[in-house]
């Protein structure tokens, strides 16, 4: 049995690479949990007497190489991170301390106690930012224009340096956004989906948002966790783009998930006074807000999976369409409510 040691496994990426992984068979899976006063460990119910769970927290250092010391995994994937871009602005400290330094103190714990195993780090479409190039590959110039996109780029370089300095095996995933139906409520695609079942049940009267113009290569984690995977069962580390080579906007989302509830948006008005319609009721449904705008935003992304399909043999499986038929179809049975 190979060891695998999960940072992050509470969330939606760090669920699904265990479940993916427990199928496999050949795995025993560590997963570390921060200590909270609620229930957060929900999407790992179905398999929770299956996997080790262990306290602790990326940003305490001694903590981190404690428990490396202690499992000596095979594997490691570092999935935890402060993940959300618009708070990144309003915690940018903390952003740089779990996103930055969280990776590095794994570096460490494994370069001092464990230099072969294998080590995954999540890194991010944000990289490219105000972007210089459409497609962006693994060769793009970064450009990143939030706190997050930035405490990322230190990470995607200490992995390399690393690699580089010490041979070790690491591996940076470039992930352009991906989602899926446990994905955490105040991200925008499930705020939309849990939106739209609780209006259409009459719980909630009009979803906020930003930017609806805003562009994003959307794909399905359970599709990206096989990629992540695949990335450590090579026989050389490297750098992969995992997309989907499509990008869309919020607003066709917004329009692709409105029929499941029997709602047909249109828009009316520009800029923040736009606000989307049912046109089978004439009820307001989106509001474009001015607080949800990033002080500086990130208009497009667009991903290059070549160098992962040729190398990896991986390609996204589900795409746009059926991502939002997978979200729609799982908030519509449970009501909306988050996980």
């Amino acid at each position: 049995m190979k060891k695998v040691l999960i940072f992050g496994i509470t969330g939606m990426d760090g669920a699904n690479l265990a479940e993916f992984l427990l199928n496999k068979g050949d795995y025993e899976i560590w997963g570390v949990i921060r200590r909270s006063s609620s229930f957060n460990t929900g999407r790992l119910t179905n398999f929770f007497d299956n996997i080790n769970l262990v306290y602790g927290d990326v940003t305490d250092s001694l903590n981190v190489d404690s428990l490396i010391y202690d499992i000596k995994p095979d594997e490691v994937y570092m999935l935890a991170a402060q993940s959300h871009v618009k708070i990144s602005f309003n915690l940018p400290l903390y952003t740089a301390q779990v996103d930055s330094l969280g990776i590095l103190n794994i570096l460490e714990g494994c370069r001092k106690h464990c230099p072969n195993t294998k080590i995954y780090n999540a890194s991010t479409s944000e990289l490219f930012g105000d972007v210089l190039e459409i497609p962006q590959t693994e060769l793009t110039k970064f450009n990143p224009i939030s706190p997050y996109g930035i405490s990322k780029q230190f990470a995607f370089y200490i992995c390399k340096n690393y690699r580089e300095s010490y041979n070790m095996f690491i591996c940076n995933g470039i992930l352009f956004n991906h989602e899926g139906e446990t994905r955490g409520s105040t991200f925008v695609t499930k705020k939309i989906t849990e939106a739209l079942v609780k209006i259409k049940n009459g719980e909630q009267e009009i979803l906020k948002l930003g930017n609806v113009n805003a562009k994003r290569d959307w794909g399905y984690s359970k599709c990206y966790i096989e990629g992540m995977w695949l990335m450590l069962q090579q026989d050389t580390p490297d750098d992969y783009v995992l997309a989907t080579g499509e990008n869309h906007s919020i607003r066709e989302f917004i329009e692709e998930a409105a029929p499941y509830v029997g709602m047909d948006i249109i828009w009316q008005g520009e800029g923040i006074n736009e606000k989307g319609i049912d046109k089978n009721t004439g009820n307001i449904i989106i509001d474009v807000d001015l607080k949800y705008f990033r002080p500086s935003e990130v208009n497009e992304l667009l991903g290059d999976y070549t160098k992962a399909k040729t190398i990896l043999g991986w390609e996204p499986k589900v795409k746009f369409k059926e991502i939002v038929k997978i979200m729609m179809e799982h908030d519509i049975k449970t009501g909306g409510k988050s996980n």
